[in-house]
């Protein structure tokens, strides 16, 4: 566990990664309200680099999809679209966000989900060592090795990684 020793229950990502036998490192913060990647990772000591957002966006026909980013990174709309190929993205708003994938905002994992969405990865996350991404809830990180994401997940690299946050 992390300098927390308090307990978290399971969630689906939880639960998701345990049903693959997949090891995880959990990592528990005080939740800020907009405090973001920057804030978990200030508490828990680690760059906020290899702290993952999980985005949800959708497309110009709004069918739903999932965006993993660098914490310290913003997502390339344009860059996005011509990669993925369609003609628009754009980030879902936080109740249509939370109907596609099950998890309030700001504790959104790209494990369990409620329904299968199709996962884009910035191709640079998998080039790191360890990963913390949203465990499921806000205020829960777990940690793992990127190549997760594309072996369990399906996440199809992408690179749209535009300036830093």
């Amino acid at each position: 566990m992390s300098k927390k020793s308090q307990h978290v229950s399971e969630t689906p990502a939880t639960q998701f990664l345990r049903h693959h036998k997949l090891a995880f490192t959990e990592h528990v913060y005080d939740y800020v309200e907009h405090g973001g990647t920057a804030e978990s990772a200030r508490q828990l000591g680690v760059d906020e680099h290899a702290v993952i957002k999980t985005l949800v966006m959708q497309d110009e026909k709004a069918q739903p999809l999932i965006v993993l980013m660098h914490g310290d990174r913003q997502v390339s709309l344009k860059e996005l679209a011509r990669q993925i190929p369609c003609r628009r993205v754009e980030p879902c708003k936080p109740e249509v966000a939370q109907r596609h994938s099950g998890y309030q905002v700001g504790g959104t994992s790209p494990f369990g989900l409620r329904k299968a969405l199709p996962i884009y990865v910035e191709a640079g996350i998998l080039a790191l060592p360890k990963i913390c991404i949203n465990g499921g809830r806000r205020g829960y990180l777990v940690g793992i090795a990127p190549q997760v994401l594309c072996e369990l997940l399906a996440a199809k690299p992408v690179q749209c990684a535009g300036a830093a946050e």
